[in-house]
């Protein structure tokens, strides 16, 4: 047997530590041993809270146990999918449910009243001028002025024959210079609230015509309670019933009516006045939305107010976004429709009507007559795709409830007619009283909310992992720590391995002890001698680790 030199023996074993100091090289640390992709997988299973999970690769179970485990895995995780599928249909079909509620409150901001008389144009206050420019309007004479048999027969009729002196107009002469003025004569013409109000109440305080606000309508000249307008404040109202609101007795003077000699838009058969109960930040739509108080009754109207709170798209159709217009600053169903008329009639007929916003020039009465009534009725009643308005997200109304009794009564006839000093039979036929008031003090709010978000998704799907599976939101982090164990495996091993360097070939070894010879470069260095021994010495060239080889 053949000993190798105990300076050759002093590298080998325990001591090639000390080798690797003696030669200036770095100490190699050990590494240790990676999990396979099965042993992650077994450690995932066995730990993971997922019910069942664990039975299925167990090795304690014989196969026809492992078979129904995974059979049953797999119903509760197909239920689980198709539920949480539903719930997520559910979701982006947006529903909505609406809540009704009922909200107290100390004092309550009293709405906006208004009012308009039937009749358009009063017959004693229309001079030749008037019928001579708006005559043709009236359909009481041709466009070249001449008058309409007709209507001259049912104009004798009606015994008004301070019109038919007007209606002579033979040696009448029109003044050179004169423009008609469509918003001065209805102002003029229409009914004053001066004459019509006898009296007014609010919550048992008189009030005057000076508390309403003149505003022009497709009836003419009305007039509004409580706008806001002209300095008035807002009033409040402190409790509800009768006597706690408004209260008014109008004189809606039907002896000046204008005969109805044929049909126009300005034509009226009834006799009261029309009435709107809105809010001050929407104008009054009085044509379409208001209700009739007829003479000769007290009509009294409960009012309850309505908070509307609608959702936008995608959950509701409501509109959430300002109103695009030169003349109303807050959108409301009303705003829009004025807004969209106008815009109509300035398209089509070149001019807005009198109650009409804007500063555009108003219609003539033959503009009138031949353009904007026709053109606005067409509008109204048979195209519905021009004016498309949307409900607004936030909106006020009021509820009413109305009811009636008879005024006057016998035992009131004569004191009121003397009291006015009009006769029985004309306090019966003009006379009528208007009681607005709110039932109580409390609104109804309607509030239209989302049915189903996030949160609902969230707990619903949890709620059937835990049902199903047993599993829950840690349980998610288990999964994703398990790929990321796979990951690391697979992906950042590979890339590790790849960058391991390689072992360096023998011949490109170098040897402290032997330094190069001059001119002669260490990557040339001639090899070392094999010993007697059969023991040789090598060297890492690139991690300078010195490794023993022995061959016996």
């Amino acid at each position: 047997m053949v000993k190798a030199p105990m300076s050759e023996l002093i590298a080998m074993g325990p001591q090639k530590p000390n080798d690797a100091q003696e030669m200036g090289l770095p100490k190699q640390e050990s590494i240790p041993l990676k999990a396979t992709l099965k042993e992650i997988s077994v450690e995932f299973v066995m730990r993971t809270k997922i019910h069942g999970l664990k039975f299925v690769f167990s090795p304690d179970k014989s196969r026809p146990q492992r078979v129904v485990w995974i059979l049953a895995f797999l119903l509760c995780l197909s239920l689980l999918f198709t539920w949480s599928w539903n719930r997520i249909l559910y979701l982006m079909s947006y529903p909505a449910v609406t809540k009704i509620y009922m909200v107290w409150a100390h004092n309550m901001s009293f709405p906006a009243v208004t009012f308009c008389n039937k009749n358009v144009f009063r017959a004693s206050t229309m001079t030749k001028d008037d019928l001579y420019h708006s005559g043709y309007w009236m359909d009481l004479l041709y466009p070249n002025h001449t008058v309409i048999k007709e209507s001259l027969s049912i104009l004798k009729d009606s015994h008004k024959q301070g019109l038919l002196s007007l209606l002579d107009f033979e040696n009448y002469t029109p003044p050179p210079d004169y423009r008609i003025n469509t918003t001065e004569m209805m102002g003029r013409l229409g009914h004053q609230l001066e004459d019509m109000l006898l009296e007014c109440r609010f919550r048992g305080e008189t009030c005057t015509y000076k508390n309403f606000s003149t505003i022009y309508t497709r009836y003419g000249k009305c007039y509004t309670f409580n706008s806001g307008l002209d300095g008035n404040p807002l009033l409040t109202t402190l409790k509800g019933g009768t006597g706690n609101g408004l209260e008014i007795m109008l004189d809606i003077q039907q002896d000046e009516y204008l005969p109805v000699w044929g049909e126009t838009d300005e034509t009226s058969y009834e006799a009261g006045i029309k009435v709107q109960i809105h809010s001050q930040n929407e104008p009054p739509f009085i044509d379409q939305l208001g209700f009739g108080v007829a003479p000769g009754f007290q009509t009294f109207v409960s009012c309850q107010q309505q908070l509307l709170q609608y959702l936008p798209p995608p959950w509701g159709d409501c509109k959430s976004t300002p109103i695009d217009s030169e003349y109303f600053s807050t959108y409301s169903i009303t705003a829009c429709r004025i807004d969209c008329e106008t815009r109509y009639l300035l398209e089509n007929c070149n001019c807005r009507m009198v109650h009409m916003p804007g500063t555009s020039t108003v219609c003539t009465p033959e503009q009138y007559k031949e353009c904007a009534d026709p053109a606005l009725d067409f509008l109204v009643e048979k195209d519905n795709d021009y004016c498309v308005c949307q409900t607004p997200c936030n909106m006020t109304r009021y509820g009413k409830e109305l009811s009636m009794v008879k005024i006057p009564s016998k035992a009131s006839a004569k004191y009121l007619a003397k009291k006015f000093n009009k006769t029985e039979q004309y306090i019966g036929e003009n006379i009528l009283v208007l009681d607005i008031f709110f039932e109580a003090l409390n609104y109804e709010k309607i509030e239209q909310k989302k049915a189903y978000e996030i949160a609902g998704l969230l707990g619903d799907i949890g709620g059937q992992m835990g049902l199903f599976i047993g599993a829950s939101v840690l349980t998610i982090l288990e999964i994703f720590d398990y790929l990321y164990e796979v990951f690391k495996d697979k992906v950042l091993g590979y890339f590790l391995r790849k960058k391991r360097p390689q072992r360096c070939q023998s011949d490109n070894l170098e040897f402290p002890e032997n330094p190069t010879s001059p001119g002669v470069t260490p990557n040339h260095a001639p090899r070392a001698p094999v010993t007697p021994s059969g023991v040789t010495r090598t060297v890492s060239d690139s991690r300078r680790t010195c490794y023993l080889v022995t061959r016996l």
